[in-house]
């Protein structure tokens, strides 16, 4: 019988590799969609970015992050995409090799969009996001691509999107760790400069230390959004760890136990599945914590018979006669980062 994880991580995948025509916004599906559509094509191809790379921790040149790596973009540009990627299914520590033929589609569907000079033209439709699109997309290239397009949307990037004038410290961590693996040249500062001020150490909670009602939040939405972020880019996705030790670390983890147990009271599912991860990224195993396990019981009561977890939350769900369209707008973003908690919390952690 497989366990909650596991259960979680193969209803998802399947339930995303059956829809891979509304990730692909040239299809018949795609174009009639509303949701952001270079958005979920970029969010496919971090998945399967995460679930492409070797056991073992980050090599020399790869995806960066935590404590004192993350230092590619302070010498010679390497090759967009060239970093050591291994067969899809390896996953963030070695995932669950059923990942392989569940993102074979997603993967082939990935390589065709970086390779449609049409995609990057999409990025213009988000104009306040447009240079961040163009920084991921040339990150998460597909290894022995043609890259000519990735290097047209580098240079469309203003040098100053690549300072840090102007940016609070979890926007510098998340330009640095999205450039650094795309190999592109950046003035923004070293993760051991940025790690003082980042969301993991300064967010205070709202609550008194000691309560345990969950009825309020301990964080605002872009508080706890922030905090799994920051924690996602400087853990390298559960590849290294993060910087953090001692009564810093201990606070990081206070906060994201505290967050989590309020997102399991209110069934807020897409929260819950980024901070079981976060938990993971900060050296906890998640189901040794009785917040961890009961955030992916929830998580088990949510998903439906197709493998989808219908919403952000339970508030926000999408009704069970909902339209294809409006499901898929409502239910990938949460269905995503479910197979992507998953699949790194099953995965041996890196030494």
């Amino acid at each position: 019988m497989p366990s909650p994880l596991e259960q979680l991580s193969a209803g998802a995948l399947a339930w995303l590799g059956a829809r891979l025509d509304h990730f692909d916004p040239f299809s018949a599906s795609g174009r009639s969609a509303t949701h952001g559509k270079a958005k979920a094509a970029l969010e496919l191809a971090l998945l399967c970015h995460c679930a492409s790379r070797p056991a073992g921790p980050a090599a020399p040149g790869d995806a960066v992050a935590g404590g004192t790596a993350g230092a590619v973009a302070d010498g010679p540009s390497r090759a967009v995409g060239s970093g050591p990627k291994g067969a899809v299914g390896s996953g963030p520590g070695g995932s669950p090799s059923g990942a392989s033929n569940a993102l074979d589609g997603a993967t082939a569907l990935v390589r065709k969009l970086w390779q449609d000079p049409d995609f990057p033209r999409l990025f213009d439709d988000v104009p306040a996001y447009a240079s961040t699109y163009r920084l991921v997309y040339a990150a998460l290239a597909p290894d022995g691509i043609d890259d000519t397009q990735c290097r047209a949307a580098l240079g469309l990037l203003d040098p100053a999107f690549l300072s840090p004038g102007g940016k609070s410290p979890y926007r510098r961590i998340e330009i640095r760790y999205y450039a650094d693996m795309a190999g592109v040249r950046h003035a923004v500062e070293p993760y051991t400069e940025l790690l003082p001020g980042s969301p993991l150490v300064t967010l205070q909670p709202a609550t008194p230390v000691h309560t345990t009602s969950v009825d309020t939040a301990p964080l605002t939405t872009p508080e706890a959004y922030a905090l799994t972020h920051t924690g996602f880019y400087l853990g390298d996705f559960g590849r290294t760890t993060t910087g953090l030790t001692g009564s810093a670390l201990a606070h990081a983890r206070d906060l994201v136990d505290r967050m989590l147990r309020h997102c399991v009271g209110h069934e807020r599912w897409d929260l819950a599945a980024e901070l079981v991860l976060t938990q993971f990224i900060l050296g906890s195993d998640p189901l040794d914590t009785p917040s961890g396990a009961a955030a992916v019981e929830c998580l088990v009561r949510a998903q439906r018979p197709d493998g989808a977890i219908p919403g952000r939350s339970a508030a926000l769900a999408a009704p069970p006669s909902a339209a294809a369209g409006e499901l898929f707008r409502k239910a990938y973003h949460t269905t995503l980062v479910t197979a992507l908690t998953a699949l790194t919390v099953l995965s041996p952690r890196p030494s």
